[in-house]
């Protein structure tokens, strides 16, 4: 039966089977998340940072618009972004302290302090709290309800600006009052994960990476967070380039024989460190520090599946992996698939994530 015509003046209907595009992926869907972006960083810098990520993503990939529209687009998200950061805190808030400094040194003397009148007790300075170990967010948050104006400075000798100060924490102070009961008082901090210079202004002391050589996976990785390193932030790998690791907990034993960063060397709070271990059949590769994992297991065979792993190390077509024979192989001792000659592809992988 035909199906009835459309009524006079009304659009007609899409082609069978057009596909409905996506409304993320409609203009106005892109300009929104464009305007998005300064909306959300006004409320927080990190959320406004990921919306302007996403609209550059929606502006560049599978978008029809010219490649001017485009630039013009993500210039003015770029724009946007920037122009609802704040200044950076370092520079306003040693501002601040600076001019309470000057106006203490005005009522008093060169150092700030006065002489009192003939006849009069001198003032005793309010003992100050200690604010040192504290998130630099809430130590700021309760010296200013204690009446002092705070300032606040990479305590590090980097001199890097504060940003996000829930990210510091405290571990120097300096305050000063002034003959009008003025007090100013200065945080020095460090990013949380850091340990606080011995001095301010000085290095961070970050401590050296020990020598794991000889030490089991497992022993490594207590060491590893014992000094600071988190569990994510250390990763497994063969010493021997046609070497593979089991599942996660079953290398827990093996040796490690290399490691980066080398002994010795800074660990920051940022650092990711790798370990390449031996089973405890094998000992670690001749010169191991050099050769960066360039080693190789005997395998006779030349199957990818090393000698003391290959419960078959004479047939080339079986391995641990594929015990009753590779896929399309003709059987027999040394024959290969015409797929899998020379057993390329079966050692190239050697870590726990294939």
């Amino acid at each position: 039966m035909p199906s009835p015509a459309p009524a006079p003046g009304s659009p007609p209907p899409p082609p069978a089977g057009t596909p409905r595009i996506p409304w993320w992926r409609t203009g106005w869907a892109r300009v929104g998340f464009v305007l998005a972006v300064p909306a959300l960083g006004v409320l927080n810098a990190f959320l406004g940072f990921l919306m302007l990520v996403l609209a550059l993503v929606l502006l560049w990939w599978g978008n029809v618009w010219r490649k001017r529209w485009k630039a013009t687009a993500t210039l003015a998200a770029v724009i946007l972004f920037g122009a609802i950061l704040p200044p950076a805190p370092r520079d306003r808030t040693s501002d601040t302290v600076a001019e309470a400094d000057e106006k203490a040194r005005i009522a008093g003397g060169p150092d700030g302090s006065s002489t009192p009148a003939p006849g009069t007790k001198p003032k005793v300075a309010p003992k100050v709290p200690d604010y040192r170990g504290m998130r630099l967010d809430r130590a700021r948050k309760k010296a200013e309800a204690d009446g002092f104006t705070v300032g606040d400075h990479n305590a590090s000798d980097q001199d890097d600006a504060i940003w996000m100060r829930s990210n510091w924490t405290v571990c120097f102070q300096r305050a000063r009052t002034s003959s009008s009961s003025a007090s100013t008082i200065d945080f020095g901090a460090v990013p949380t994960d850091a340990p606080c210079p011995e001095r301010d202004g000085e290095a961070i002391p970050w401590p050296p990476m020990p020598d794991l050589v000889g030490a089991t996976w497992k022993a490594a990785q207590k060491k590893l967070v014992a000094l600071g390193v988190r569990p994510d932030r250390a990763h497994a790998d063969t010493a021997y380039v046609n070497d593979q690791l089991p599942d996660e907990g079953e290398y827990d034993k093996w040796q490690v024989c290399t490691h980066d960063p080398a002994r010795k060397q800074p660990v920051t709070d940022t650092t990711w460190v790798r370990l390449r271990l031996s089973a405890p059949d094998n000992d670690c590769p001749a010169g191991a520090g050099r050769d960066n994992g360039s080693a190789e297991l005997p395998d006779r065979d030349d199957d990818g599946d090393p000698d003391y792993h290959d419960p078959f190390p004479g047939d080339r077509n079986r391995n641990s992996t594929f015990p009753d024979g590779l896929s399309g192989s003709s059987g027999g001792t040394g024959g290969s698939s015409s797929g899998s000659s020379g057993g390329g592809g079966w050692g190239g992988c050697r870590s726990r994530w294939c």
